[in-house]
């Protein structure tokens, strides 16, 4: 039995994950941004705990990151959490676009500072293959808001944070992979992928026996192993983006 934490994990593809892994008999603690969310996924899989946060802003990425710490370690953490490509141009109470602070900062922190997990998962998107990691600019203030692209971009700097890890964590087993464009909240209704695959793979990654899911560095889709967007592999882009994302938080990466 594993013990896993997944973030963004009161609905959608988060949920279906976690009601997996809960079948398969492992202990599973969901994240939701506040207590009424809390509460649904309390009834909705009253199996698992439920850890409350707003990953909205550094302090609240910080505590949830916290919280999770006071339940012991975990073998692995899905990082799940993320707002969608139809996002307008929000900003945090730190100043920051709200797309950048849920979708790469928080994953950033959480990482750095939830006790190190023998496995990372790291949801991107199809998106980010034809996305730039944008670093010159990862706050979109020299550029005019683009919700697609902003999301894309974002999903490129989870693959490129998960490579990060892998490259520099070499007791960690941290992948990336993309779930399909399917019909949850965030994917819309018209969304053409198939909802029944959308869950497996990071439910795979963080427990799965299967010598195929027991690797590191690599990106999925549907169980398979594929190429991701080449700048996704750069090890200077990552180490940028963790030197950005660690002047924002204040939170260095370990080594």
């Amino acid at each position: 039995m594993a013990r896993i934490f997944i973030s963004g994990s009161s609905a959608g593809l988060g949920l279906m994950a976690a009601e997996r892994l809960v079948q398969e008999g492992h202990q599973v603690v969901l994240h939701a941004r506040n207590a009424r969310r809390a509460e649904d996924v309390r009834h909705a899989l009253p199996q698992a705990a439920v850890v409350e946060g707003d990953l909205d802003t550094i302090a609240g990425a910080k505590a949830v990151a916290e919280r999770v710490n006071a339940l012991g370690r975990f073998d692995a953490v899905i990082h799940n959490a993320a707002v969608g490509y139809r996002e307008s141009h929000v900003l945090t109470p730190d100043g920051l676009p709200h797309v950048f602070a849920i979708n790469t900062l928080a994953a950033y922190i959480l990482t750095a500072l939830i006790e190190r997990p023998k496995r990372l998962v790291y949801l991107s998107s199809g998106m980010h293959r034809r996305a730039d990691a944008n670093l010159e600019d990862i706050l979109w203030k020299k550029r005019r808001w683009d919700g697609s692209a902003a999301y894309a971009e974002s999903k490129l700097h989870d693959a490129m944070l998960a490579f990060a890890v892998a490259r520099r964590w070499p007791d960690v087993s941290s992948n990336a992979l993309e779930p399909g464009w399917v019909p949850t909240r965030m994917g819309g209704p018209g969304a053409p992928d198939d909802m029944q695959q959308a869950h497996l793979t990071q439910a795979w990654l963080a427990s799965g026996e299967d010598p195929r899911s027991q690797v590191t560095g690599k990106y999925f889709y549907h169980l398979k192993q594929t190429e991701a967007n080449p700048q996704a592999r750069d090890p200077a882009r990552q180490d940028r983006l963790l030197a950005i994302c660690a002047e924002i938080s204040g939170v260095l990466l370990p080594t």
